[in-house]
């Protein structure tokens, strides 16, 4: 199946990440179908566009938008699909909903996006607050920002997603504002949860 414009795609796994295993057993975190912490964002490319060139091909593992495999309710209380949805395992979404693709050599980001890890916070006296709210180190580029780079971005521009094991954030280009020099000391912060499951 293919489609002009469109990608098909499938979940890898099951449509929720909502479970985790510890010590063999499987702990269920969440059994809300809307809460979107919990959807999978991670798809395998059925087929591409037939009517437009793409960096993606078919095969690949790709990061999705959060709404691609969602459920949700309508106004009546009945359970829909999201409107990707074609059948149980084909979902038909368009290439602004793909931000993070990987052809078997590694991940690259899509045209607009950065992905950069957070830092920790280095300040005297600051005992609540971890990270560096509007730093981090660019870990994934469409080419605009250089890898391991550190960047400065706009408060609340940021979206986070977990790749391998790593908590990272999604920021478009357009809101990173500043690269800086690294010092060196720079750590990068990411809590143990990430890494778990």
């Amino acid at each position: 199946m293919k489609s002009p414009y469109n990608f098909v795609v499938k979940p890898i796994g099951e449509r929720y990440s909502n479970s985790k295993d510890v010590d063999g057993k499987k702990l269920i975190l969440n059994t809300e179908i809307y809460n979107h912490e919990y959807v999978n964002r991670k798809a395998e490319v059925l087929s591409c566009p037939s009517m437009e060139s793409s960096s993606i091909k078919p095969g690949a593992e790709v990061i999705v938008h959060h709404n691609v495999f969602r459920r949700w309710y309508d106004v009546k209380g009945v359970e829909r699909n999201s409107k990707a949805w074609f059948s149980e395992d084909k979902y038909i979404i368009s290439s602004d909903q793909i931000f993070l693709y990987d052809n078997g050599d590694g991940w690259n980001a899509t045209e607009g996006f950065s992905f950069v890890e957070p830092l920790r916070l280095k300040k005297e006296f600051v005992t609540d607050e971890l990270e560096d709210p509007t730093r981090g180190i660019v870990t994934y580029s469409d080419g605009t920002h250089e890898i391991g780079v550190v960047v400065g971005f706009t408060p609340f521009s940021k979206y986070e997603f977990i790749i391998n094991g790593k908590r990272l954030y999604r920021v478009y280009n357009k809101f990173i504002t500043i690269k800086y020099e690294r010092e060196g000391n720079e750590e990068a912060y990411n809590p143990s949860w990430a890494r778990s499951g």
